[in-house]
């Protein structure tokens, strides 16, 4: 280390910041649901394959039809939740849901305008799990209770997400939003 003149400091450098943050949340809870669905599922295929019914075939169908349809529903709609994965870049932030990644959100960074830390997102206050939508608060991806990341967009709307983590994405986003000035110290 080479010794300072009296009265200079040396240049701060600013933290490391990976070029690629990435956050994920689960629902464990959410599994027990996804097998009710499976369940369901599985009741429709054996009352289509076994049934003694003498009563008809109307019954019969729609039985298995509305067992089948709900099963379905209920193992899609849950797995599709079960946990939440969220990437920011130098440009955008990517949200993704479950394990084919859909439904999935991308906001460029410019269209962000401040980020915030939220020490504790309940599904109660958003109706449930899941991609949700209030006027009176905005959108958000809840898959589990506890913290989370709340963006506020230039339109005006804010977008929220439950992810592990989110006070790092909070300094990331904020630090991607205002990029230090050459020369000046932070």
């Amino acid at each position: 280390m080479r010794d300072q003149p009296p009265g200079e400091h040396a240049p701060q450098s600013e933290p490391w910041q990976p070029e690629i943050w990435t956050g994920r949340a689960t629902n464990r809870v959410q599994w027990v649901l996804a097998l009710a669905g499976a369940a369901c599922l599985a009741l429709g295929i054996e009352l289509a394959v076994d049934s003694a019914w003498t009563t008809g075939t109307a019954p019969l169908a729609m039985s298995v039809v509305g067992c089948i349809a709900a099963g379905l529903l209920v193992l899609f709609g849950t797995l599709a939740f079960v946990h939440v994965a969220v990437k920011v870049d130098r440009d955008c932030l990517e949200v993704r849901c479950g394990h084919i990644g859909l439904p999935r959100r991308r906001i460029p960074l410019d269209q962000v305008a401040g980020a915030d830390f939220a020490p504790r997102v309940t599904p109660r206050q958003w109706g449930g799990w899941g991609y949700r939508w209030r006027p009176e608060k905005g959108t958000a991806v809840v898959v589990r209770r506890g913290e989370g990341l709340v963006l506020r967009l230039w339109d005006g709307h804010t977008f929220t997400i439950t992810v592990d983590n989110a006070e790092a994405a909070v300094r990331i986003i904020r630090d991607r939003l205002d990029p230090p000035v050459a020369g000046s110290a932070r």
